[in-house]
């Protein structure tokens, strides 16, 4: 999803700033847990709360605060945001109504 693809581009570019080089491992971690995602038996944990009621399901990054928050359709695992653990929580949320 676009949105998601945006998060991560300006979440990587303000790690970048913070620290060069630390942008690009950012970058990596993303990209690392979206290959995850891609394999079947990929260990997903709920969202908290109502989000999580609502089907909503993570992969957290191992070194950086984020989630990769992910809604599964059959078959599919529709990736809707690269969302930070702690800032705005559920800001995406009207995402999950694909």
């Amino acid at each position: 999803m676009e949105a998601a693809a945006a998060e991560a581009s300006a979440a990587a570019a303000w790690y970048e700033r913070e620290r060069s080089g630390l942008g690009a491992e950012f970058a990596a971690a993303v990209e690392a847990a979206l290959d995850l995602l891609e394999d079947e038996g990929t260990p997903l944990s709920p969202m908290p709360a109502e989000a999580g009621a609502r089907g909503a399901m993570r992969l957290m990054l191992r070194r950086f605060p984020y989630d990769v928050v992910v809604i599964e359709r059959g078959d599919e695992c529709i990736v809707v945001a690269i969302a930070h653990q702690a800032r705005k929580p559920g800001y995406w949320r009207g995402r999950d109504r694909l």
